[in-house]
């Protein structure tokens, strides 16, 4: 008896022994960066907290023959200050886990900036595979590579801007391409609709998805892909198929809207030149902060809705030449091209963070940079133009009246110092 129960405690230990050498712990790295923001407007603006995250100009507001909304207007902020961990190298056998932590302070609890999560993620890879899984809230894949400018918009409304929680699939196909397929949830950028804005529209509806597909090499990086979304914008809605609408009932409603936002983008490198163009025809892209959104087409009589989306063109080509002393620049683009189909009452829910009569916009932002090691100063002239419909909308949700061009010229110093 005492010889075998000496045999089992050997192999324990054995075990054991196997077991530690299977598992490899993690390293922790900790970064972030101090920025300060100071910026100037000609204008009132449409802008995120503290009027930093800049969308668009705001239109007139006329009184007595003043435009309440023209003038000088300004904030010097440091309320974008990062940290964050990156965990790596933990192995369990012949699985990897690595994973990113971030934070800033860009929320307001009253006139104080209190801390935010903007990534919390996990990749897991195995040896000998192609496969890596990215599970968490992270970039989205239509967001992830931004234009070249030191603004924190990074190109919104002319580029997505989305970060989401996901689970996301990397498939390496060999000879530099990579598959890519993902499902997403919301968390803070949210679509709009009849209730406001709000993730219940996601919450009653499907994952949204994207597949894509990119392609690299020493020089050229591509990527093609297509955002799918299907929401329900109505849960429940009274019966209008009724007459008499004091004895309709309450009525469950089903439909969703589908929508399909396919994207190109292009980046080339060569030394310290780099340039890059990306464009994306959305439909209801508000999620991803572009100007946009939907509305009805049909009430049907078998209970059923059918939606129909806008479709928003956005684009940009921006630049950047240059390492200690930089050179920067982007051109942007975006227009409403009108919902896919006619309106049942003309009536489209759209983006409420920048005017809704807005049909179409450019901005310029040519950019100087000094950086100096960790520290990084820099200095960014934003022009902004949109074009402010006016009237009704029509059947396709366009503004039929008069049209009218107001600019913006917005006025930027960074200073940034990483660690």
């Amino acid at each position: 008896m005492k010889k075998v129960i000496l045999l089992a405690m050997a192999a324990l230990l054995s075990g054991s022994a196997a077991f530690a050498q299977e598992e490899k712990p993690a390293h922790f790295k900790l970064y972030g960066f101090i920025r300060n923001y100071l910026s100037a407007d000609s204008r009132a603006v449409n802008a995120g907290t503290e009027d930093l995250y800049f969308y668009m100009p705001k239109g007139h507001d006329m009184k007595d023959g003043l435009d309440l909304n023209s003038g000088f207007n300004w904030r010097f902020v440091s309320l974008t200050t990062r940290l964050g961990v990156d965990v790596s190298g933990y192995k369990w056998g012949t699985m990897g886990v690595s994973g990113k932590v971030e934070a800033d302070f860009y929320n307001l609890s009253g006139s104080v900036p209190v801390l935010r999560l903007r990534q919390a993620f996990m990749k897991l890879t195995w040896d000998n595979s192609p496969v890596a899984l990215t599970l968490g809230q992270a970039w989205h894949p239509m967001a992830a590579d931004m234009p070249h400018m030191n603004n924190l918009e990074t190109g919104a409304p002319f580029n997505p801007f989305n970060r989401s929680p996901q689970v996301t699939a990397d498939i390496d196909l060999g000879s530099g391409v990579t598959l890519t397929a993902s499902l997403l949830y919301l968390n803070h950028y949210l679509p709009t609709g009849p209730a406001g804005k709000t993730k219940d529209y996601y919450k009653y509806g499907l994952p949204e998805a994207y597949l894509g597909v990119s392609y690299k090499s020493s020089k050229f990086l591509g990527r093609l892909g297509v955002d799918i979304v299907n929401m329900r914008p109505y849960r429940t809605l009274t019966d209008w198929r009724v007459q008499d609408a004091s004895s309709a009932k309450t009525i469950e409603v089903k439909s969703l809207l589908t929508t399909f936002s396919p994207f190109v983008f292009l980046q080339y490198t060569s030394g310290k030149f780099q340039l890059r163009a990306k464009s994306i025809l959305a439909q209801a892209g508000e999620h991803m902060n572009l100007l946009s959104g939907y509305g009805v087409h049909a009430f049907n009589e078998d209970g059923t809705i059918e939606y129909t989306p806008m479709q928003d063109w956005a684009s940009f080509v921006s630049f950047s030449y240059g390492k200690k002393f930089q050179v920067m620049g982007m051109l942007g683009y975006m227009k409403q091209l009108g919902t896919t189909q006619d309106l049942t009452d003309n009536n489209v829910w759209m983006n409420t963070s920048a005017d809704v009569h807005i049909q179409q916009a450019f901005r310029a932002t040519p950019t100087v940079a000094w950086n100096l090691g960790k520290f990084t100063v820099s200095l960014e002239y934003n022009l902004t133009a949109a074009e402010f419909g006016s009237g009704a909308r029509n059947a396709r949700g366009m503004w039929d009246g008069d049209k009218e061009w107001i600019l913006n010229h917005r006025f930027i110093c960074m200073t940034k110092f990483n660690f």
